[in-house]
């Protein structure tokens, strides 16, 4: 079957739910049986957000073959389940630098190489690259109608538009309908303002998101359709909800599903959405609660860990319990008593992070969590930190430390410059460019049997998603990891890079070197964030 292509645009606001809008279509699509893809192009000029403040941009998402993208494509992968790939998200950044490279390799045969067509090509050839048997693709356009970066991404989708022909091309406006209290009404100009900007570079949207805290009356319903020239039945409510999970089913009950495949004049029969209908009744009304402290250094934008918000979420759907998360600054810590934090709750987790700033108080947390026997997971760099933790305390090595933080006699953790990928061997360098330096993507790890991981994953090998440049130096401190009673319960499959670590003499202590919340979902949780969680539920009945 030939693909469709369905293009998201957004106007008026950022952070109007575009993604979750692109994510929730995808899974309604596919439970109408069809098989679905999803991508994201981002106007910014970093070739990829590997190297972007978390607190400006969000988390980096990691796919399986080591694309460091957007936080929209771990919605794409959890509401879906498609996992996504290097050729789902591109940026203004990584297209000028492949069509300078080609220009200075002559590809143009010296031609003036100019936005128009170059550049515009460079995104069509994107979209329409590395598809197969999908029976949609929704390509998802970052930021907002009227940014001066996003014009050639505008340009390019309205030329494929012409290219494919209405019967595979379809167009998608989100919008905001605020409601002004002092008038008593929702205004509908926004929304107007919005659809002429995007008609000024030849796009006419085919359906209309309108996002709204409350339902939309069908007099505005039917002056938003005659002032943006659409049918009154392609403007769709794009109400708030109480969770994530409801979005599509709300989609589904205004009729959006329905008005994407009657555009197409496909069959329309009635998806199965009882997955997502469990999931939010699992949600709002579980059987008990939690507590899991969250002792990271980007938390003044929660968007920085979203993947691990949602895998925890995850994990109270999979044990019907109520995850409370009480972020806390980790350099807190450093000045204040941990206790006066961590007393009480009912697990500790220490994220994923980069750089020195805060990490005394990472530290601390990791102490507090193995001399109080609550439950603790760290996450990379959290591993890390729980085994520096250890080896100073347990191991005689007061001083143990990482090379991340500068030059130092014991630093039990460093930066590896090779390492076997397969059967190929990468190399990095210690003063190579931040981008693309990292052990990045999906690795194999083998389990020891007999330990707590392999009983969790109830597997002999596994593959997870990393994200990372330094490693534990197993090898020189092997001595002192064991005096500190760590175990390393999983290796690469040369033996050579430790991958997850437990403590026996503890109910639940684990860190791994990957990123599993990377690959939790809704409707299958992660069976890490399924144990901890399960870990944090018997501490509770202890406090």
């Amino acid at each position: 079957m030939t693909t469709r292509f369905i293009f998201v645009t957004g106007g008026v606001v950022s952070s109007l739910g575009k993604g979750l809008a692109a994510a929730a279509l995808g899974s309604l699509l596919q439970g109408h049986g069809y098989k679905v893809r999803l991508r994201k192009l981002d106007p910014y000029l970093n070739v990829d957000p590997g190297t972007m403040s978390p607190t400006q941009h969000g988390e980096v998402f990691v796919t399986d073959d080591g694309a460091e993208t957007d936080l929209d494509l771990g919605h794409y992968e959890r509401f879906t389940g498609v996992h996504a790939r290097q050729s789902d998200n591109i940026t203004t950044g990584r297209l000028y630098s492949n069509v300078i490279a080609k220009e200075r390799r002559g590809d143009y045969l010296g031609a003036t190489v100019q936005v128009i067509p170059h550049i515009t090509d460079a995104i069509k050839e994107f979209v329409l690259a590395d598809l197969t048997d999908e029976d949609f693709c929704i390509c998802e356009i970052g930021g907002t109608v009227g940014d001066i970066e996003g014009l050639p991404f505008l340009e390019a989708i309205r030329q494929l538009g012409n290219d494919l022909g209405r019967e595979r091309s379809l167009f998608i406006h989100l919008t905001l309908l605020p409601y002004i209290a002092t008038a008593g009404e929702l205004k509908t100009k926004p929304t107007q303002h919005s659809v002429k900007e995007l008609l000024s570079v030849g796009i006419q949207p085919d359906i209309l998101l309108c996002r709204a805290d409350r339902p939309i009356p069908e007099n505005e319903r039917r002056k938003i359709g005659l002032f943006c020239n659409i049918a009154q039945d392609r403007v769709i409510a794009a109400l708030d909800v109480d969770t994530i999970y409801r979005v599509p089913i709300n989609y589904h009950e205004q009729g959006f599903d329905r008005a994407v495949l009657r555009f197409f004049n496909l069959e329309c029969n009635e998806p199965d959405t009882s997955k997502w209908a469990t999931i939010v009744k699992r949600v709002l009304e579980p059987e008990g609660e939690v507590t899991i402290a969250i002792a990271g250094k980007y938390v003044s934008l929660l968007d920085s860990y979203k993947s691990l918000h949602e895998a925890l979420l995850h994990g109270g759907i999979a044990n019907n319990v109520r995850v409370n998360l009480k972020w806390i600054d980790s350099e807190t810590f450093e000045k204040e008593d941990v206790s006066s934090y961590l007393e009480g709750v009912h697990g500790i987790l220490v994220p994923g992070g980069f750089g020195e700033r805060g990490t005394e108080g990472k530290i601390k947390a990791a102490q507090y969590a193995r001399e109080h026997n609550i439950p603790y997971f760290g996450i990379c760099f959290g591993m890390q930190l729980a085994v520096i933790e250890a080896v100073r305390h347990l191991g005689g090595i007061p001083d143990a430390t990482s090379s991340e933080f500068g030059p130092s006699e014991h630093a039990i953790i460093g930066l590896m410059t090779e390492w076997l990928k397969g059967d190929q061997l990468e190399k990095r360098r210690k003063d190579g460019d931040l981008g693309g330096t990292m052990r990045l993507g999906a690795y194999p790890c083998k389990i020891l049997k007999g330990t707590k991981l392999h009983d969790i994953y109830g597997a002999d090998e596994i593959q997870e998603r990393h994200r990372h440049r330094y490693e534990v130096n197993l090898e020189t401190y092997r001595d002192a990891f064991d005096k500190a009673g760590l175990v390393f319960a999983g290796l690469s499959p040369d033996g050579v890079l430790p991958e997850m670590v437990e403590r026996k003499d503890h109910p639940w202590f684990i860190g791994v070197q990957f990123h599993p919340e990377l690959r939790s979902k809704p409707f299958d949780p992660h069976p890490l964030f399924r144990s901890f969680i399960e870990a944090a539920k018997k501490q509770s009945c202890l406090v």
